[in-house]
């Protein structure tokens, strides 16, 4: 059965630029191919709703069950690279952190990802476009299984949103989430897509993180 936007799937993938480097996987042979850091891990989304990269996500719907080799254009990607995201900082600011900093390099600044181009005259050039923006990508992918269970949903949302696992209750239309002391108003601004996608009422119960 063809998938339409709003359902749920289990994929398999591996990304690379066009003519070169693989940069992206959950399988555990290519990530080790290309010597990139990480374990291969089950990845469940809701296609065509942003969830994935924009140039696969709709080319998934109308698709089924079975493998797929994609080209993806920057635009349906990461992007064309932007010239202003190229900034200097000066060197003191890595000193002060104790990191040194030196061509190729690549620092997280306040969760932006910044690879170091120059470093110069107590100044330090870096380039916070992802890696592979402005580049053709190449996409395969193998679609496991149409997603059913509602607990592997709600992980799948989880996990995209907030990067994290939360321990969940399902009370008639309600779904409660327990999170940490603080997080309420902000959980809590996610509920109309919990709504559309799950159909469930997506409150948020605060408790005390364990030491």
């Amino acid at each position: 059965m063809a998938f339409k936007k709003g359902d749920f799937i289990e994929i398999q993938f591996t990304g690379k630029v066009k003519d070169g480097d693989i940069f992206d996987s959950n399988i555990k042979e290519d990530l080790a191919k290309a010597n990139i850091q990480g374990q291969d891990s089950k990845f469940v989304f809701s296609v065509g709703e942003g969830m994935f990269v924009k140039g696969v996500d709709e080319f998934l719907i109308g698709k089924e069950v079975g493998e797929y080799e994609i080209e993806v254009k920057p635009e349906d990607a990461f992007g064309k690279r932007n010239p202003k995201l190229i900034q200097m900082i000066p060197l003191k600011v890595f000193a002060q952190h104790q990191l040194n900093p030196i061509p190729g390099a690549m620092f997280n600044f306040d969760n932006k990802l910044a690879r170091v181009l120059t470093v110069s005259g107590g100044r330090v050039m870096v380039d916070f476009n992802n890696p592979v923006a402005g580049k053709i990508l190449e996409y395969k992918i193998k679609v496991l299984r149409k997603v059913e269970d509602v607990n592997e949903k709600i992980n799948a949302m989880n996990d995209f949103f907030f990067r994290q696992e939360f321990k969940f209750e399902i009370k008639d239309k309600d779904l409660i989430l327990d999170v940490p002391q603080g997080s309420k108003k902000f959980i809590e601004m996610f509920a109309e897509k919990y709504k559309e996608l799950l159909d469930f009422n997506l409150k948020a119960n605060e408790v005390a993180v364990k030491k």
